[in-house]
């Protein structure tokens, strides 16, 4: 007979060497240092141009500017660092979800202990209301165990004599006591842990950001070195050409694009959070917009997590409200038992009388799997009244044709089914069935039918049986086949199941990684510890208002209120911030393309640098920065998922910023041959040009159909006052640069409104054909 089971259970020292082996009773820390974050934001590829750009400026001894793009940097990279949220939250929370003392037994003595200080082969007491704080075996006794935030089982599992009790289960009624057989890691909550650690999926918003750059970088990297080369052709000195490729790289960097991100998701946070939804990362909002799939627990998500009573069948003189009423009889008055707490609201509700009063009860045995009372009727007979398993009740209840038939369709249709008995003695006489649901949300079925109007097809991923999973996605209008861990479908037939039914935590994570690997953006929406690695792994994990803090710190959107309207609403707003940021995106490719063109053709125009590295800053920290203020357009949401088309997105900005780069060639062209302006006033004269033609760009990338479809938002209108009135004044009064008459500024003004609409009917055509929106 081994120590833990002789009665005396572990001795100290045993214990202390099992627990120097094998860790504390804990899931493990993993703790990044702050000062590897901070540095984490500056190794990115806008921070890589940045940080070039800033070498080069240092180099050729232009440390004003170097400070101004060293602050720019530093902006992006705070707001990116304040931003950040990495997976401690979500270990932390699986942590406290583990007991925080135990009752232990050690030397042959009873003691309460640190839940961590536990080690395999510990003997503890499990009693009402405690959380099992390890996975164990139960040695003596027997508990009602409520898995639902560990399984998704609605109903409460009976564990006696050999069964198993696992970390985090809630005990509902009874007393036991068990041994402790895995701790910390070893657990199912630190299985669990630990796929949340390898959970992990590079998000929309980084990877369009990558590409972008790539591509500005590719494109333009490409003209910076045409550029230089003729420059060496016209054999300008090293001083002008080294200032020419600063200009050129600093033309090409799209500063404010990751800030944009951020601020962008930040008032989208914000507008969420007074709907009752909890962005825990930025982030997920943009991931929002793309969703195409939703993969949706069953309990405490699209069912209300709550046991009720939903048919019952009565025999030959018994209706339902007799059959509730005897039931009742042989239920607890009180306590947490939620099967005994189902039957008696359903019993007061429907209004049936059984003339009998209780006058003794036995709760439910685990090993008869039935309840027992005595009741007296008013003439002082005794009648016995047994609730339980059909099978259980119906071996002491005569015989009833048919009931047997009704047992099995009620079981078919997913209700876990009670037999009811009455009599003076066995066998008793079969009174009726009672089956008992998780009923589904009042508001799920409108739910899933507005997400698949939108373009987001709904599964049902659950731990529960295949009978009750498929009842309630029917019920919630979920179509499609029912699959299994035992019965997988290929990646073919995944298109046509509707329900995966009991999975595990590691099953549904599996399931998110497969459907991500054919490409689609997935939502997972669940609330307890199960389906926590799977709310991590999704592109948007969404933890229900009643999940528990390990599936909530594991989501990156969490619910507040009841119900699920606010999944849509998430998917809603997350599509109108996509087209904020996929304003400036637009806005930032194309003028940056422009922008580097026109550096290639004011050299071969003029044979000199045809902006100044001062003037670039100048331009970098008016026009990108102010062009913010699209965060807070007004934006219509498309009505399907939102894909970053970034091949299409780079076509379409070349071609337009093409046409922007002729009306600026063309305004230099003026001022060079019909004008005849000195290299100086030209540089104003570019500058001017630069900042309207950007302001052309920007009216008509905020808009997907013709730029006057809309009315542009009053901060959007004013970053556009601000910069236009910063560059008229400066170049008005000659500061950083030649003073230019009013009458050319005003001139080149009006001819960026005609090339504004003339952009504006070429843009429509080309997002309809390649699918911008």
């Amino acid at each position: 007979m081994s120590d833990a089971t002789s009665g005396r259970g572990l001795t100290t020292p045993e214990a202390h060497r099992r627990l120097a082996a094998e860790g504390p009773n804990a899931i493990e820390d993993e703790h990044s240092h702050v000062l590897g974050r901070a540095l984490g934001t500056l190794w990115a590829p806008v921070p890589w141009l940045l940080e070039a750009a800033i070498i080069l400026q240092v180099v050729l001894g232009e440390y004003p500017e170097a400070v101004v793009v060293g602050i720019l940097l530093l902006f992006n990279a705070s707001l990116s660092f304040f931003q950040e949220r990495g997976a401690q939250a979500t270990l932390d929370g699986l942590k406290d979800r583990l007991a925080p003392v135990a009752s232990v037994l050690r030397d042959g003595v009873w003691a309460t202990l640190p839940a961590p200080d536990l080690v395999r082969g510990d003997l503890v007491t499990l009693s009402l209301g405690a959380v099992v704080p390890a996975d164990t075996k139960l040695v003596t006794g027997s508990v009602l165990l409520d898995q639902s935030m560990l399984t998704g089982e609605s109903a409460p599992i009976e564990a006696g004599v050999g069964d198993d009790a696992p970390a985090g289960a809630l005990v509902r009624r009874g007393e036991a006591t068990a041994e402790v057989v895995a701790t910390g890691g070893r657990t199912r909550s630190g299985r669990g842990a630990e796929l949340i650690r390898t959970a992990h999926v590079e998000s929309t918003e980084q990877k369009a950001i990558f590409r972008v750059v790539r591509n500005l970088a590719l494109f333009n990297g490409g003209v910076t070195v045409v550029l230089v080369c003729y420059a060496v052709l016209l054999r300008l000195s090293f001083s002008e050409i080294a200032p020419l490729a600063v200009v050129s790289m600093l033309a090409s960097i799209p500063v404010a694009l990751p800030s944009m991100f951020t601020l962008a998701g930040t008032l989208g946070a914000r507008s969420l959070a007074r709907r009752g939804v909890l962005p825990t990362r930025l982030s997920a909002l943009d991931e929002a917009a793309g969703v195409d799939l939703l993969c949706a627990d069953k309990t405490g998500t699209l069912t209300v997590n709550s046991l009720a009573v939903g048919e019952c069948r009565g025999t030959s003189g018994f209706d339902p409200p007799a059959v509730l009423a005897l039931a009742a009889l042989a239920s607890s008055a009180a306590g947490a038992d939620p099967i005994d707490a189902a039957i008696r609201e359903a019993a007061m509700t429907a209004g049936g009388h059984a003339d009998f009063a209780q006058a003794s009860f036995e709760p439910f045995d685990p090993d008869l799997k039935l309840s027992r009372a005595t009741a007296t009727a008013a003439d002082g007979s005794t009648v016995t009244v047994i609730k339980g398993a059909y099978a259980s009740v119906a071996a002491r209840s005569q015989a009833s044709d048919g009931l047997a038939d009704a047992a099995h369709e009620m079981e078919a249709a997913g209700e876990r089914v009670l037999a009811v008995a009455v009599g003076p003695a066995e066998p008793l006489r079969l009174a009726g069935l009672i089956g008992l649901t998780d009923p589904p949300r009042p508001e799920a079925r409108g739910l899933v039918e507005r997400l698949t109007n939108s373009g987001v097809r709904t599964v049902m991923v659950t731990g529960d049986a295949a009978a009750t999973a498929e009842t309630v996605a029917k019920a919630v209008g979920i179509d499609g086949g029912v699959a299994s861990p035992t019965t997988p479908p290929s990646d073919a037939d995944l298109d046509g199941i509707g329900v995966f039914a009991g999975v595990f935590p590691e099953d549904k994570f599996a399931l998110v990684k497969r459907y991500q690997s054919l490409g689609h953006v997935v939502a997972v929406c669940g609330d307890g510890v199960n389906d926590a690695p799977a709310l991590s792994q999704a592109q948007m994990g969404i933890a229900v208002s009643t999940a528990t803090d390990v599936a909530k710190s594991a989501a990156g959107i969490v619910l507040t209120e009841p119900g699920l309207g606010g999944v849509l609403a998430a998917i809603t707003e997350g599509r109108a911030t996509f087209q904020r940021i996929l304003t400036y995106t637009l806005r930032s490719v194309i003028h940056k393309i422009a922008q580097v063109l026109f550096l290639l053709g004011g050299l071969l125009i003029t044979g000199h640098a045809i902006i100044t590295p001062v003037l670039m800053v100048l331009m970098m920290v008016a026009g990108d920065f102010l062009a913010m203020s699209s965060s807070t357009d007004h934006v219509r949401g498309s009505a399907k998922p939102n894909v970053w088309r970034i091949g299409n997105l780079t076509l379409a900005s070349v071609i337009l910023g093409l046409c922007d780069l002729a009306f600026c060639l063309a305004s230099l062209l003026v001022g060079r041959f019909a004008l005849g302006l000195d290299i100086d006033s030209l540089q104003t004269l570019a500058i001017v040009t630069l900042m309207f033609s950007e302001q052309a760009v920007f009216y008509i990338a905020r808009e997907r159909r013709h730029l006057w479809s809309s009315r542009p938002s009053r901060w959007v209108v004013l970053s556009s006052v601000t910069e236009v009135g910063l560059i008229v004044v400066l170049a008005v009064a000659g500061v950083l640069m030649t003073p230019m008459p009013i009458a050319v500024i005003a001139v080149i003004a009006v001819a960026a409104v005609g090339l504004a609409f003339a952009l504006d009917g070429m843009k429509v055509l080309l997002f309809r054909r390649l699918a911008i929106a």
